[in-house]
C-alpha cells in the first residue's frame, strides 16, 4: 500500500477517478494499484508526480512498506 500517495492525495484533494482518467484505466485498477494489489508501471508513477505531486521525490511517493 502506498501510504505517502494516499496521505497526498486527500492533502490535495484528488480522488482516485482522476487518476484513473490522467492515466486511462478503469478506477478499479487505480484502486488495487494504491492499495498494492498490483503495481504501478514506471510510466504511470512519473505522470501522476507529474501532473499531481511535482513537488515530491517519487521515492517518497511511491514508497511501501511491503517491498
Amino acid at each position: 500500500m502506498y501510504q505517502n500517495l494516499i496521505k497526498e492525495m486527500a492533502n490535495k484533494h484528488i480522488v482516485q477517478s482522476q487518476i484513473s482518467d490522467l492515466l486511462e484505466i478503469r478506477p478499479a485498477t487505480v484502486s488495487d494499484k494504491i492499495q498494492g494489489k498490483s503495481r504501478f508501471y514506471f510510466d504511470e508513477a512519473m505522470k501522476i508526480k507529474k501532473v499531481f505531486f511535482p513537488a515530491f521525490d517519487m521515492e517518497y511517493l511511491f514508497y511501501s512498506a511491503d517491498n
